[in-house]
Formats: structure tokens, C-alpha cells, sequence
């Protein structure tokens, strides 16, 4: 699920902003960018975000900003007249002149000018952690709300299946009557056309019949998929974070679908099996977007 947050923290002058984004990912993956200084918290940075959004890809920015911080700078004195010592012999050697350009260059290389950090206080560190706790909640915040209209139109879906399946009802009651009807015409024609048959065993034809429209029989379909709409409904409603066990009952119900279709052996009953399976695909669709 998608999330945004921002907080801002200020000390001693100092003014610290936490920004964080998450998209829909099927892990928890955090991308941190922070001033080094924080560095030896993130670890813990990422364990508190890694409880609150449990799952995305997380981008984390945190910045700090000081008009009267200036960090440290120190010459590597030692460094530097080794250096130019080494350039100086250098320039001699292809008799080229020593100028003062040559300071400008050193400065330049490796390891002579050194910047110190200033180290994470407890007071600043404290501060911080205040801002990450108020960007999380807003984040937290931001993905209930998608939540709540995922899941509105996600139950709206799962009412939508149980209004198709209820509307198989008439026709069901036909198709048996129908496929019966079938079975005797066709078998009257075939009795016509095989004069030289020497007997027909009518109550074999009776219990054929029975036991194929026994097969075609929707009715533990259509009751284990009402079963798994209402837990559906169910698990929709808890406070815990239950995408994959919805993402498992809508399998569940995608499998009822597929038999009740291939039983149906009605066009009427095909087309609202057809359709129940659009909204199934739309719920599936939603279900990547849930924790």
C-alpha cells in the first residue's frame, strides 16, 4: 500500500525533517538517505519502521539542517608537505616552475583536508526519533484510509459474487428438467434408429440419468462458495494485517467459480459464472495493495 509521512524536529537551533514514502512492494524494502552523523542509528531507524509499515518499498529521507553548524576541517600537514616536497622535485626534474598553484592542487588530493563529523548527541537523537515516531504515524495513517476504500470496494465485489450466485437460483431449477428432457429425446432417437436392438433396459437409462445429473449437481459449490464470500467478509473486517490469508480465500472462492462454471451446463448460468469471475479478478487485483 502506498503511504506518505513528514515530520519535523527542531534543537539547539538545528532543524530536523523525516520524509518517508512507501509503494506496493510484496516485502519490506527500506532505501535510507541521511546525513552521517545518524548513521549509527539505522539500524534502529529501520527496525521502527520495519514494525509499523511491515511491508513496501520504503524510502526514508532525513536532513538536517543548522545555519550556525560548520563542521570541522584539518590539514593533513604531514601529508601535505610530503606532497609537495614530491611535486616540487617532480617540476624541477622536467624544469618547470614552482608556483603557487601547486597549493590549490594538494589540497585536492587524497586524505589531506579531513572533514570530522559531529556525533549523534542523546538530546538530537532523541529529537529525531520523536520526528520518525510522528512521520510513521502519518504514514500509518495514510495507508488505513487506503485501506478502508479497498476494502469498501473489495465487500462491494464479494456482495456483487453472492448477487450473481443467487440469480443461478431459476435457472437451476430448469436445467435439471431440461437436461432430462435432453437425455429422453435423444434416446428415443436412437431407439428409432436401432430397430435391431433386442431390448432396452429402461431402468439402466433411469439410473444413468440419475447418477450424471447426480455429477452435474452445483448445490456443494454454491454452498462452499457462500461460505468462503462470508469469511471473506470475515477477515476483511480484523484488525490484523490478513492480505495473504484473503489473497488464500479468494483461491478458495476462484475454485468454487471454476467448478460451478463447468457443471453449469447452462449458457444462462455460464454468463453470471463469467461474471463472478470479473470481480473475483478485481478483488485480486486490489489484494496486491493489501498487508
Amino acid at each position: 500500500m502506498t503511504a506518505y509521512g513528514k515530520a519535523v524536529s527542531e534543537i539547539n537551533g538545528k532543524m530536523l525533517t523525516v520524509e518517508i514514502r512507501s509503494l506496493n512492494s510484496r516485502q519490506l524494502d527500506i532505501n535510507t538517505r541521511m546525513p552521517q552523523a545518524f548513521r549509527e542509528k539505522e539500524l534502529e531507524i529501520r527496525n521502527d519502521i520495519g514494525r509499523v509499515l511491515e511491508r513496501g518499498k520504503v524510502d526514508l529521507a532525513i536532513s538536517s539542517e543548522s545555519e550556525e553548524e560548520v563542521a570541522a576541517v584539518t590539514i593533513n600537514r604531514t601529508l601535505a608537505r610530503e606532497y609537495f616536497r614530491e611535486m616540487t622535485a617532480l617540476a624541477h626534474e622536467f624544469s618547470q616552475p614552482v608556483d603557487a598553484g601547486f597549493i590549490s592542487t594538494i589540497f585536492r588530493l587524497p586524505d589531506v583536508l579531513r572533514t570530522e563529523s559531529k556525533s549523534l548527541d542523546e538530546a538530537e537523537w532523541k529529537s529525531l526519533k520523536a520526528a520518525l515516531e510522528q512521520a510513521l504515524g502519518f504514514a500509518d495513517e495514510f495507508r488505513i484510509n487506503e485501506g478502508k476504500l479497498l476494502g469498501e470496494d473489495m465487500k462491494l465485489r464479494i456482495d456483487l459474487i453472492t448477487n450473481y450466485l443467487e440469480q443461478v437460483l431459476p435457472y437451476e431449477q430448469n436445467r435439471i428438467a431440461n437436461l432430462r428432457q435432453r437425455f429422453e429425446r435423444n434416446q428415443e432417437e436412437f431407439v428409432s434408429n436401432h430397430s435391431n436392438l433386442d431390448k432396452f433396459d429402461q431402468n439402466r437409462f433411469e439410473q444413468e440419468i440419475f447418477w450424471y445429473l447426480e455429477k452435474l449437481d452445483i448445490t456443494e459449490e454454491k454452498i462452499r462458495l457462500i461460505k468462503h464470500c462470508d469469511y471473506f467478509i470475515e477477515a476483511l473486517g480484523s484488525s490484523e494485517s490478513n492480505g495473504r490469508k484473503l489473497g488464500f480465500i479468494a483461491q478458495e472462492i476462484g475454485r468454487e467459480i471454476n467448478t460451478l462454471g463447468s457443471k453449469a451446463n447452462d449458457a444462462d448460468i455460464q454468463k453470471l459464472v463469467v461474471q463472478m469471475k470479473d470481480e473475483l479478478e478485481k478483488i485480486k487485483e486490489q489484494l496486491g495493495n493489501v498487508l
